[in-house]
């Protein structure tokens, strides 16, 4: 399996963003899968991720990101979406996507810079 994340750039705080991941193979339908997020010198921490269909669709965040993040995905074209507004200065990471909990190889993930 591998990820392609994109959608990344740099942007004034209170702008949006919208990501996009998407999976090789055809597993991908089977898996919740998650918005990742690695900001310098920080730990990566998981932001959003949402069920596979089997579990409903279900979506959870952090608290850092809720009602302000959005999480989808399309399992007939095998990606993840990630909607991002109201952004701040402290969205500022790298972004990844992986099942939840993380199971494949990182992908390079897509830089996300909020300037303020």
């Amino acid at each position: 399996v591998q990820l392609q994340a994109s959608g990344g750039g740099l942007v004034q705080a209170g702008g949006s963003l919208r990501l996009s991941c998407t999976v090789s193979g055809n597993i991908f339908s089977l898996y919740p899968m998650g918005w990742y997020r690695q900001a310098p010198g920080k730990q990566r921490e998981l932001v959003a991720s949402i069920a596979s269909r089997s579990s409903g669709f279900k979506t959870k965040y952090a608290d850092s990101v809720k009602d302000r993040f959005t999480v989808s995905r399309d399992n007939a074209k095998k990606t993840v979406d990630l909607q991002m507004n109201s952004l701040k200065p402290e969205d500022t990471a790298v972004y990844y996507c992986n099942t939840d909990p993380y199971l494949w190889d990182w992908g390079q993930g897509t830089l996300v810079t909020v300037s303020s």
